[in-house]
């Protein structure tokens, strides 16, 4: 690996440890720099701006997650299988990316124009197959009459809350963090059998 992407993969590992425990807000360039063991100087060459860096953080992780989910919902799986699988996967990977959900919904209210920018990279979820599998199970009778769109979103709300509303959820159900990490492992099956069951013909 050259010098110049060993020093950027450093930079980036740096500021994901520390937008992940200060946050966008909280997090400082010298700090990032200092992790990153480097000069602010130096950091400032490889990105001008602590938003720049954010966004590279979140990119890379979001080349990570987007192509996984997209292949669960273009295979030729089941609905069943799609949503449970888009559970397990979602939440195991937010488990690693906590601060992921607050920084899409911060930096889309700040730059409505920052999704076109996710839109372009590459496997960037695409639900047209989705879509199509729950008409074809409905008309199989295998799935109640539902609304694809409206399913997605459902599938999205209630594996994206838990992370994005976390004080809320911890503080309404009176856990510790031991107990919000447990409640959120639970949360890929609970999730996946309370959609399931509200969609599947019995």
């Amino acid at each position: 690996m050259k010098k110049e992407e060993t020093t950027e993969h450093q930079i980036l590992d740096a500021a994901k440890d520390v937008f992940q425990s200060k946050g966008m807000d909280g997090a400082r360039m010298q700090e990032i720099a200092d992790k990153a063991g480097i000069n602010k100087a130096m950091l400032h060459y490889y990105y001008r701006s602590k938003q720049l860096l954010f966004e590279a953080v979140f990119k890379n992780a979001f080349s990570l997650l987007a192509p996984q989910l997209n292949t669960i919902l273009n295979d030729d799986s089941t609905i069943e299988d799609k949503i449970r699988n888009f559970t397990n996967d979602y939440t195991t990977f937010m488990m690693k990316h906590p601060y992921l959900p607050n920084f899409i919904i911060n930096e889309l209210h700040r730059n409505e124009d920052f999704i076109l920018k996710l839109k372009e990279n590459t496997g960037f979820p695409n639900l047209e197959k989705f879509k199509s599998s729950v008409d074809a199970e409905i008309n199989k009778g295998i799935l109640k009459p539902i609304d694809a769109d409206q399913l997605f979103v459902n599938i999205l709300a209630l594996n994206i809350f838990p992370f994005l509303g976390k004080p809320l959820v911890k503080a309404l159900t009176k856990k510790d963090e031991k107990a919000y990490k447990a409640f959120i492992e639970s949360r890929k099956t609970e999730v996946a059998n309370f959609i399931i069951n509200s969609i599947k013909q019995h």
